[in-house]
């Protein structure tokens, strides 16, 4: 028969009440960045504007040998931004090392995208990279970060708590 909470020793309540604060405290995080229609990038964004979710996120990639994705949005984060007189500089080094066929970190860009890059490569603009940057990050918060979400670095992310 069950002796009830107190026959529990202290220590075991108190990483219980513990795990329960945690807890309350992550689903109160759910609850303020929910969705409207349930997609799940706005998580996913929510978690890149997170500093220890997007070293997590980062580390995940990298075990699954797509860290590219990652580095390529950031860098057109960092694109964004920039300084018009360097943008020039920025798009052709962001070109090279992602998009072009013989890139080293070649992200996974349909041909529309990729045309359209090259098209506009000689004038870039600070949204050079926006459509491809948006399909990058589809398909992270579409394939990635679901597995990322039963991943071991997640879990790391919630003890952070």
């Amino acid at each position: 028969m069950c002796k009830g909470l107190s026959s529990l020793p202290s220590t075991c309540l108190e990483k219980a009440k513990g795990m329960r604060i945690k807890l309350s405290h992550l689903a109160e995080m759910h609850q303020k960045h929910k969705v409207q229609d349930g997609r799940t990038f706005q998580n996913l964004e929510i978690l890149l504007s997170s500093k220890s979710g997007l070293q997590a996120f980062y580390s995940f990639l990298r075990l699954e040998f797509s860290e590219e994705n990652l580095e390529f949005w950031l860098a057109c984060e960092d694109y964004r931004v920039s300084p018009s007189h360097l943008l020039k500089t920025k798009a052709s080094s962001i070109y090279s090392q992602f998009i072009n066929p013989d890139a080293p970190q070649e992200v996974n860009l349909d041909s529309e995208t990729h045309e359209a890059l090259l098209s506009v490569m000689d004038s870039p603009c600070a949204d050079t990279f926006h459509k491809a940057q948006q399909r990058i990050f589809s398909l992270m918060s579409k394939d990635s970060f679901p597995r990322f979400l039963r991943s071991h670095q997640c879990m790391e992310v919630i003890k952070a708590f």
